[in-house]
């Protein structure tokens, strides 16, 4: 038996030069045979490279007193100064509540609106009709992030905007809602719905457009109600995309948009609208603390790390549908 072990080991190692180069062999010849598709991948991948993890290597900075004299490798090392400085400062509970209450309320109230309008849409039955709708809902996307603000301000002004005019002549009093702090997150995220539902929706239009129709038709003969076949076909059908979706979105829960979010900020609501992404913009690019941002938006990143992988973790084991 010892005999026979030592011989089967063998033959094992002599077979690993071999499958070596029958890999090897294997990935020339895939490459050769779709050699257009790999073309159109270098640029892409060039720009991953050069933009998403070169920049990678500036992290380190959160671990030294960066200086521009020195540079980011002749900075003197600190290790978890920064860090520590953070998390014993009271500005990280504000943070952490202002950043985590705005992605929270964003993502319960954003989230179902794409698929609720994806739905209307696909039961919808009059075809120009449908176009419409699904033009119109989609046409907020293109608007800038500085432009919408701008909308906003412009309606919601406690002198001359819409709403508060509306207010007035039907004998109510205006109401300064720009300026009110206990507004700013419902003001942030409807507006978020408004502009992004449409966009959002198309992903879900798609995988609503690949239901089997005999199962549709098998719900109709059955004497499933419109509601019926909603609920029991086409939400199992896109079930899939939208746990992705769901993983994607808690992956993100601490990463706000900055631009929108410090648009919207004043004085006042300060207190409401502070969140991490606007406070390293401030620290690092204002107040010229680069270490001190960085550290901070390092934490922000792992944080997200952390989400993404525990939701893909969870979302496996109960639906085993996941990212990997």
């Amino acid at each position: 038996m010892a005999v026979k072990a030592t011989r089967v080991k063998g033959t094992a190692m002599l077979n690993q030069p071999n499958a070596k180069k029958s890999l090897g062999k294997r990935i020339s010849t895939e490459v050769k045979r779709h050699w257009q598709l790999y073309v159109m991948l270098i640029l892409p991948v060039t720009y991953l490279i050069i933009f998403a993890y070169l920049p990678m290597g500036g992290a380190v900075i959160a671990f030294k007193d960066y200086s521009i004299r020195g540079g980011i490798w002749g900075s003197d090392w600190v290790g978890l100064k920064h860090f520590k400085n953070f998390f014993t400062t009271p500005d990280f509970k504000v943070l952490m509540r202002n950043t985590l209450a705005l992605s929270l309320y964003s993502l319960v109230i954003s989230f179902p609106m794409p698929i609720l309008l994806a739905l209307a849409i696909n039961e919808m039955r009059g075809r120009h009709y449908k176009k419409v709708v699904q033009m119109v809902t989609y046409l907020p996307y293109f608007i800038s992030t500085v432009v919408l603000v701008g909308i906003m301000q412009n309606i919601f002004s406690i002198r001359t905007g819409l709403v508060n005019n509306i207010i007035t002549a039907l004998g109510g009093t205006a109401v300064d809602f720009m300026g009110k702090p206990e507004l700013f997150r419902s003001l942030y995220v409807w507006s978020g719905v408004w502009q992004g539902m449409g966009y959002s929706a198309v992903i879900y239009i798609a995988a609503l457009a690949s239901v089997d129709t005999s199962q549709v038709e098998a719900a109709i003969i059955d004497g499933a109600g419109r509601f019926a076949r909603v609920w029991n076909v086409d939400i199992p059908a896109i079930m899939p995309t939208i746990v992705i979706q769901l993983i994607l979105a808690v992956g993100s829960i601490m990463s706000l948009g900055f631009e929108k979010v410090y648009l919207m900020q004043n004085p006042v609501n300060m207190q409401f609208s502070e969140i991490i992404s606007t406070f390293v913009y401030k620290r690092g690019l204002i107040n010229f603390q680069y270490s001190y941002a960085t550290a901070v938006g390092l934490f922000n990143s792992v944080c997200n790390l952390v989400l993404i992988v525990l939701a893909n973790m969870f979302s496996k084991k109960v639906n085993e549908t996941s990212l990997w």
